[in-house]
């Protein structure tokens, strides 16, 4: 049996597609855990509309969605676990072909390429839309390194909490997701494959996901926090597989090499500035300052 947990917050537009993609898959043997966080529209009530004993609706107060996954895994009891953001969509036989590829391999996770989709379920298939060109950029860093913890360093081509397919043994020695708000599914990747080295598998050629990509979904305050919290997860993944009598040295180089890149910054913008004759002593000493920085 497959146990698949929807973490829902306020998609009373998208949590009916979600559920209908879960409840019709070709795998009928599931059970479906919806906990709604704390929703103040009609996410709740459209739930409880369906009509189907493998569906449980649990509420609560919102806490956030790593707060609600881990609620769902405590009460999953599947000999398989799998997560839906109640925005995205399954492809109908996304079960069907992930058991058939579990019981080849004996992988403990897998995850598919998926299919990025607008608001009103239109596909984005322009090669040239960024979202594609970031995707494809790490497909390609996969292919040509061959190695999955490395590509992971170059970006998070599982892309979302929705592509997890786990077993209940994995789920139980990875442990709960951590408290990242937005990169939560990426440190809970590098964990799994830290916790079971070559049992973590791409199923590349198989587009089994529908992940929707809200329109400014990557601008503002989200994106700022995301990229930080990026660059504390890849830093800390990094140093677990240095060994540890070098840890020091690698850590040290890196963070030279991120505040090498803020001083280049500083200085480009610097230079490119009008320069007004009241200012113009004012720019000399900071370029001055900067300098001294990267020779010291």
């Amino acid at each position: 049996m497959i146990s698949v947990i929807i973490p829902a917050y306020n998609h009373e537009r998208f949590i009916g597609a979600a559920i209908e993609s879960v409840l019709g898959q070709t795998w009928t043997d599931l059970e479906l855990i919806v906990i709604d966080d704390g929703s103040t529209d009609r996410t709740g009530a459209i739930v409880q509309g369906y009509r189907d004993s493998r569906l449980s609706y649990f509420y609560q107060e919102n806490q956030d969605a790593f707060n609600t996954i881990n609620r769902g895994l405590g009460l999953a009891r599947g000999d398989f676990v799998a997560i839906l953001n109640s925005d995205d969509v399954y492809a109908l036989n996304r079960f069907e072909q992930l058991v058939e590829k579990q019981r080849q391999t004996g992988a403990q996770c897998l995850f598919t390429d998926v299919i990025p989709i607008s608001d009103s379920g239109v596909v984005f298939d322009d090669p040239a839309f960024g979202w594609n060109l970031w995707h494809q950029k790490n497909r390609k860093f996969f292919n040509e390194c061959g190695d999955l913890y490395t590509a992971f360093l170059k970006g998070n081509f599982m892309v979302t909490t929705s592509n997890l397919f786990m077993t209940a043994e994995a789920v139980k020695k990875v442990g709960p997701f951590c408290s990242l708000r937005y990169l939560h599914d990426y440190d809970f990747i590098f964990r799994m494959m830290l916790s079971f080295p070559d049992k973590v598998h791409y199923v590349q050629d198989e587009k089994l996901l529908y992940y929707r990509i809200h329109s400014g979904n990557t601008l503002g305050e989200a994106a700022i926090a995301g990229r930080e919290q990026d660059k504390v997860v890849i830093r800390k993944y990094l140093l677990a597989r240095v060994p540890e009598e070098i840890q020091g040295m690698v850590s040290a180089g890196t963070d030279r090499l991120v505040e090498l890149e803020r001083e280049l910054f500083d200085i480009r913008n610097a230079q490119q500035q009008p320069v007004l004759p009241g200012i113009k002593k004012q720019i000399a000493t900071l370029i001055r300052s900067i300098s001294t920085r990267i020779t010291s």
